[in-house]
């Protein structure tokens, strides 16, 4: 009965997305992502972290910011909002992903994934406000931000190709090397995390705990690792073209390859310059598309073909005697 059928088996019923559609959908998750964690270091360079100074309410009294708490507190409360733009994003891409026949299991189960860290992500948000700012926390909540679009990138690539297993495009020399890659980046990434915990943006105006380390030491410490992280990616590359691996599997190390340098440009600027807001914001805004870069340089290494469809098993025989029976 269709009574019985839960929600998304009903819409499913009515609906029939395209893949086009669902596509979008992830596309627009990917970038969804990369506006929160911008925003999200707007809040921090603003020094708008308490601008409401409680969670899940703006102040105590009223779940809005009020016409006193200023800029701040607008600031703070438009970032929680953009949660909600995010949440209905996902659940686009959920629904969406369900619906379509046939049903794609591992979208809808990469899309709660997505749903849950960012209700995850809002929790540890509240906790970030509540314990005024504390820098671990405030990091974790960077972390877990990055941890989102790790999987709406792969959500995104997962989209664009079949279910069957995946068949890798390069020997497992280039994968493994390629798997360094990535680590570094990821290190990289967790590196320029501790610089801003401890670092002089705190997020408020009032004096804010800060991760007790040197962070012109750590920033030595970033510095070293995009070095590491150049030198991973020349590597590859060469060794790409040295099997004369195909354009398509080169592209995306030059991708790399170029935002890196660009955002090691940006560091260095925002470095030189004694931090300035914007220009801090930029290189935010610049990590996400390091990640998102040496992700698709991973992606690009193997292919998923579509399963084939299943074929209808054929109507059993009608035994001779009982067809002579029916034709009388």
């Amino acid at each position: 009965m269709p009574s019985s059928l839960n929600p998304l088996e009903q819409i499913a019923r009515r609906w029939q997305p395209s893949a086009r559609f669902v596509e979008r959908a992830a596309l627009v998750a990917v970038v969804m992502t990369v506006v929160i964690v911008v925003t999200g270091g707007a809040v921090r360079l603003t020094q708008s972290g308490l601008g409401c100074p409680t969670w899940p309410t703006c102040t105590e009294d009223s779940l809005t910011p009020t016409r006193e708490m200023g800029i701040n507190g607008a600031i703070e409360f438009g970032n929680r909002m953009l949660t909600y733009v995010l949440c209905a994003v996902v659940g686009v891409l959920i629904i969406a992903a369900r619906a379509r026949t046939p049903m794609r299991r591992s979208l809808t189960r990469l899309g709660w994934a997505q749903f849950w860290i960012v209700m995850g992500n809002a929790v540890v948000g509240g906790i970030t406000v509540l314990t005024g700012l504390n820098p671990y926390i405030v990091s974790s909540h960077f972390l877990l931000a990055t941890a989102l679009l790790v999987v709406t990138v792969v959500t995104w690539q997962r989209a664009r190709e079949g279910d069957a297993e995946p068949r890798d495009l390069v020997a497992r020399p280039i994968r493994q090397l390629t798997w360094l890659l990535v680590g570094a980046t990821g290190v990289l990434i967790l590196i320029g995390t501790v610089v801003s915990g401890a670092g002089p943006h705190a997020g408020d105006a009032r004096k804010v705990h800060r991760i007790p380390l040197d962070w012109q030491e750590i920033t030595q410490l970033h510095v070293d690792f995009v070095y590491i992280v150049l030198g991973l990616s020349a590597a590859l590359w060469f060794t790409l073209r040295a099997v004369k691996a195909p354009a398509a599997l080169r592209r995306p190390v030059i991708e790399f390859l170029v935002v890196l340098l660009l955002q090691g440009v940006i560091g260095y600027v925002q470095y030189f310059t004694h931090l300035p807001e914007v220009v801090v914001g930029v290189h935010m805004f610049g990590s996400c598309l390091v990640l998102i870069a040496v992700q698709r340089v991973l992606l690009s290494q193997r292919e998923r073909a579509e399963l084939p469809a299943p074929v209808a098993a054929p109507a059993p025989a009608q035994p001779v005697a009982e067809a002579a029976g029916s034709s009388r």
